[in-house]
Formats: structure tokens, sequence, C-alpha cells
């Protein structure tokens, strides 16, 4: 069996400043594509003069998708449903024009509602953007008691969403490859990562990048198959090929982790994987790399005392030759329906929960906002819908990241007040410095997901410190006040959610840990090979989820963890589980891996 590499080093700084600085494929035109689309926001924001123009220019931040097709659906669903919001926020504002606790009344609704939809529906990507934006309006539909004054601002506030969803709906098909492309790219990375394994198995960061890859699953790859076919521009054989490989390529670059693992364990023992096979690999790579798809692939000849090359060989032939399925197995494969809201939003409390704890926050921070009168700080309102979080282990590991990141992004804006903005001439170099500024929380954004929430907190920083009101501001009370304004608001809901019903994710791990079970057993069940990987990939995702509650739990308090007793036994048994999968791919070992596998269900149940 091989050995379990750790692909979750700890998060020293070092290890920080390696992922902020890591060049993955794809991650550079994303930070430049998110960057056009923030400062094209705030062009057409400039020349319609928007109030707070800061806001759409995060909105179309928290939105901006990879290829141009979800960009497009993302904008127009946004709008769309905004423009229902905006329908009932007219109704809303007659009842609390001149009635400040209706006002207050309101806004609470308002919160729990898009803080409930964000945890137990579908809408979790888009609902804290809407509460934002929502919230936002009704709050400074209060300072203007005048109706038509309040009229005004309602239909800013639905410019504030409209704008970032035109700019994705027309700016996106020009800038953003299709998802086709995105796919192809993706499966080309898992080929290329395979064969630099194999080449050169004892490169530990190599190990690393392919472990972290394998847990992203399918998800993302099949989403842009379902993207690329929305297009209505490629053959259906086309299609279908690509859907073939995307199991594949999974289990190709399983093999090739477990390959490596072999060969660092006993150096002597295991034999060189063949340059033919890394070869066919490297050409199969740059045939999707240039966007289409290898056929007619030949199994390069193996060692036979390696099971596990021979099986990853054995793979390549039927790489992208769809299989012929009945239509049995097609209705076991086909994934099952699932409705807008989660199965157990209802019956669930955490839900409710959450929606209350997250609607306390934002309640306390308006109180505060109000009672020092201090228009400044409103930025603390905001920064509930965006660091609010479900359990005590997210909440701590992230709140590093949030006021790190917001530090960066304050910095970065009191930095280009004090010394570009008295030396910019024309809205031309003021979009220049949007750029820059968009471009590095774009970076850290589209880095590893450990990152990826700083980089937002940069954004936001940055945006609610340089823009205010139109073109270049030398208003340092403005940066200053917002900055203090996104610490407040973080400590604040960071208080609320860890005071009242604090949710540990030590709780969540035993059924993350029995799904992964569950999936691995499926895959072990499988009645042929292209459902026994897709299983696998089902079990990596499992994996990631597991391995994710793990470690926000081992960062919770002292008190919570005095708790933990089996901590280090999951630990144990997701690097068991890593093992299994990866054996199960190959005949030789199945039938050990079932015994284990027998045994880890005993321990978990």
């Amino acid at each position: 069996m091989a050995k379990p590499a750790n692909n979750k080093p700890p998060l020293t700084a070092a290890r920080l400043w390696q992922l902020v600085t890591e060049r993955a494929p794809g991650r550079g035109g994303n930070a430049l594509r998110v960057a056009a689309a923030c400062t094209t926001t705030v062009l057409v924001g400039e020349i319609w003069q928007l109030p707070d123009i800061a806001v759409p220019a995060l909105v179309t931040m928290a939105l901006w998708q990879k290829d141009s097709v979800t960009n497009v659906l993302a904008g127009l669903a946004v709008n769309i449903l905004f423009g229902v919001i905006i329908l009932m926020m007219f109704g809303l504002m007659h009842l609390t024009l001149d009635h400040p606790m209706g006002l207050v009344i309101a806004t609470a609704v308002l919160s729990f509602g898009f803080f409930f939809l964000g945890s137990a529906s579908k809408l979790k990507p888009v609902a804290y953007m809407l509460g934002l934006v929502v919230v936002y309006a009704m709050i400074a539909i209060g300072n203007v008691p005048i109706g038509e004054l309040a009229t005004r601002a309602l239909l800013y506030a639905d410019l504030f969403i409209l704008v970032p969803g035109a700019v994705m709906v027309c700016l996106a098909p020009f800038i953003c490859p299709s998802p086709k492309t995105i796919l192809t790219r993706t499966l080309a990375h898992h080929l290329r990562l395979s064969a630099a394994l194999l080449r050169n198995p004892e490169d530990e960061e190599t190990r690393n990048q392919a472990a972290a890859l394998l847990r992203d699953g399918t998800k993302g790859m099949m989403m842009s198959l379902k993207m690329a076919g929305l297009e209505k521009l490629w053959r259906k054989q086309d299609l279908a090929s690509l859907q073939q490989a995307i199991p594949r390529s999974i289990g190709v670059l399983a093999l090739a982790h477990a390959a490596a693992c072999e060969a660092t364990a006993s150096h002597d023992m295991s034999p060189d994987a063949p340059e033919a096979l890394i070869e066919t690999l490297l050409e199969m790579a740059d045939i999707f790399q240039s966007g289409g798809y290898p056929t007619d692939i030949a199994q390069p000849p193996v060692p036979h005392a390696s099971p596990t090359l021979a099986q990853l060989a054995a793979l390549l032939p039927d790489f992208t030759k769809p299989a012929e399925e009945d239509a049995s197995e097609k209705s076991k494969s086909k994934p099952s329906s699932s409705g807008f809201f989660a199965p157990d939003a209802w019956t669930n409390p955490e839900h409710v929960r959450f929606a209350v704890k997250g609607t306390a926050a934002v309640m306390l921070s308006y109180f505060i906002f109000k009672i020092l009168n201090w228009d400044g700080i409103h930025t603390c309102i905001i920064t509930c819908f965006i660091v609010a979080l479900p359990t005590v282990g997210e909440m701590i590991s992230k709140l590093t990241l949030r006021i790190s990141g917001a530090l960066v992004g304050g910095t970065l804006g009191i930095l280009s007040i004090i010394f570009v903005m008295p030396n910019l001439t024309n809205i031309a170099a003021f979009l220049v410095l949007i750029f820059a500024g968009s471009l590095l929380a774009a970076w850290v954004k589209s880095g590893d997901e450990r990152i990826a929430y700083a980089g937002f907190q940069i954004g936001l920083a940055f945006f609610l410190s340089d823009l205010k009101g139109y073109g270049p501001t030398s208003d340092m009370t403005t940066a200053r006040d917002r900055i203090i304004g996104i610490l407040l608001g973080n400590f604040i809901t960071y208080a609320v959610f860890t005071s009242f019903w604090p949710s540990s994710a030590y709780d969540k791990i035993r059924d993350k840990v029995s799904a992964a079970l569950k999936a691995l057993q499926a895959q072990f069940n499988a009645s042929s090979v292209d459902a026994e990987l897709q299983q696998a990939a089902a079990v990596q995702s499992a994996l990631a989820q597991a391995e994710r509650m793990i470690e926000f739990a081992s960062v919770e308090p002292i008190h919570l963890r005095a708790n933990m007793d089996e901590l280090a036994s999951y630990q144990a048994i997701t690097s068991q589980i890593s093992c299994l999968t990866e054996d199960g791919l190959i005949p030789a070992r199945r039938p050990a891996a079932s015994a284990q596998l027998a045994s880890l269900d005993k321990v978990v149940s």
C-alpha cells in the first residue's frame, strides 16, 4: 500500500508566502480578467456618477467567474433576482419611511432572510452579496427621509447590482475563455502533473500539488462541461469524449500519485516509470491544451512488476472513448436532482441559529453605527455579510486572513492616497491605479482556498478606501474610518458567532468521514471501470471536506479542543482512506483494501 503524503503542510509564514506567490495554471489570466472587470465597473460608475462605487466594484469581484458562459448566466440571474427584490423594497420603503422602528424591523427581517438563504439554499454564493446591497440600501434610505430622495437611493441600489451584472454579461464573452477551453486545460494540467510525478517521484512539492488537485474531484470539470453544453457550439460527440476523460484524468493522477509514493517509500524495489508512458501523457496533455482531445491512444508498455503503472497505462486507450452504458447503469449514475433548499433546511436548527447570529451581528453593528453617529464606519455592517461563517473553527482560521487582508488593502489605499492620488491628472491614470489594486486582490483571491479569503478582504479595504465620490480622493479620513469599520465588523461578527450557539467543526467531522467511507464502499462495489473512477473522484471530494473540517477543528479554542478525543483518530482515518481509494483502483490490491475498509467502518460506526 502506498504511504500517504502530507498534502496539507502547516500554514507557516513561509508556506503562506509560497501560496501567495504560487503560479498555478490559469491563475494569472483569471486575476487579470477580474481586475479588468472591476476597473470597467468603476469606469461605468464614474460615468453614471454612482455613489459608493466601491459596492458595485466589490460585487463584481465577488461574483466574477472563470468562463464566459457562467459569467453571462450569473449576471443575468443576479439582475433578475435583484429586480424582484427591488419591487419588494419599494413596498418596504413606504412602510419604513419616517418610521425608524419600522426600518430597524425591516433590516432585521431582511438580514435574517438572506443569512438563512446563505446557509440553507443553493443561493449561498449570491445570498450574502444580495443581503449586503439590500441592507445597505435600507440604511441609506433611512438617512434620506424625503420620499423622492429615498426612491432615488433605491434606484441607485439597483444599479449596484445592475452595473456588475451588465459588466459580466457584456465583457465576459470578449475576455473570458470558453468553458470547454477551461475544461481541456484542466485535463491537460492533470496529465502533465501525472507525468511530473512519474518522472520525479521524490519531489515532495509535486506530490503535494497532486494530492491537493485530487481533492478538487470532478465538480469543477463537470460544471465546465455543463456550461460548454449550453454554448451549443460543440458536437455531442466531442462533449461525450470530454465527459469520458474527466473521471479518467482523476484516475490517472491518483495512480501516478500512488506510484510516486511507492517509489519514495522503496527506492530500489519500485521500478522506474518507462519513458514511453511519460511521453504518452505529455502528448495527450499537449492535445488537450490546444483545445482538442486525443483519440486512438496506444497503450504504452510498462514493467510487469508494477501493477500501479500497468493499471495507469490501461486507462489511456479508452481515455476519450465513451463507453456503452445500459439503461440500468445510466439510471444509477445519473445524479438525483435536488431542490433549491437543502434537504435539512426546515429540520436542522443550525440554519436558523446561523441566521439569528448573522442578524444579531448586523443589528449590533447598525446600533453602534447609529449611536456613534459616525457615517464613515458603515462598513462594519457590510463586513458582517462577508465574514459570517458557520463554525468556530472556520471563524478562527479565517480571522487572520480577514484582518491581514483588510490591513494590506487599507494600507495600499492609504499609500495610494498619499503618494499617487495627488499626481493623477485624468481618468485613465485613476483607472490604472484601480486596476493595479484590483489585480493584487484578484491574484490572492485566485490562489489556494486557504488564502483566497484574504484576497477578497484586500479588495474590500482597497475599494472602500479609494472609491469615495467621483474620481480620485484625497480624504484620508475616509480610508481611516472604513478600515475601522471593517475591523469593527470583523470583531462583532466573531464575538457573536463564538458566544451564542458556538458550532464546533469537530461535531461535523464524523458525518464527513462517514460520507467518505460510504463513497469508498461504492467505489469498491462499482460494476465497471468508468463507474469505479467516478466513485473514486467522489471519495476525493468527500475527503477534502473531512480534512477541511479537521483543519478547522484543530484551531478552535482550548476549551473546545479539550473534548476532541478522537481528532487524531479522524486524521489517521482520512489518511487511510486516501491510500485505500488509490489502492482500490489497482485490481491486485482491491481485496486487501476492502478488508481494511471493513475495519474502518467498525471504528467510525
